[in-house]
């Protein structure tokens, strides 16, 4: 979905002219922007929150000479999904939610050897899928 076929959906669910659901949709995606930049925290109930997290510095190659590039300390957003959003991609079937077993995963898992179960806690434990209610 690109921006146009949000200001389609606006223009069909509410019956406004194109021109004013374009000029809404760039109000807010504009007002996001500006609060990003300041370093505010946005939070739309039921969909997400988005946070300016710091970056830190690294060491890249250039792909072409192969040569360490010093990357500069930076800023990026970073999207975290609600509830809402998990029932929904749980419904659609097309993301695993972190934290839970997928239930779609293979079988033939790798099993550890007794060493590593001997030093694990967890192993005992089984995984269960998640169980969060889709929604209708």
């Amino acid at each position: 979905m690109i921006k146009l076929d949000i200001i389609n959906e606006v223009v069909t669910k509410t019956g406004i002219t194109k021109t004013k659901a374009e000029l809404a949709v760039e109000t807010v995606f504009d007002s996001m922007k500006k609060a990003l930049t300041k370093g505010d925290r946005i939070e739309l109930r039921g969909f997400g929150v988005f946070n300016v997290r710091p970056r830190k510095t690294g060491i890249g190659r250039n792909p072409r000479t192969g040569a360490e590039v010093s990357i500069p300390p930076g800023k990026a957003v970073q999207a975290g999904q609600r509830v809402a959003v998990h029932r929904l991609s749980q419904a659609a079937g097309n993301f695993r939610i972190s934290g839970c077993l997928d239930v779609r995963r293979p079988a033939a898992a790798p099993r550890r050897s007794p060493v590593s179960r001997r030093r694990s806690p967890h192993w005992q434990r089984p995984k269960q899928a998640c169980r969060i209610p889709v929604l209708r």
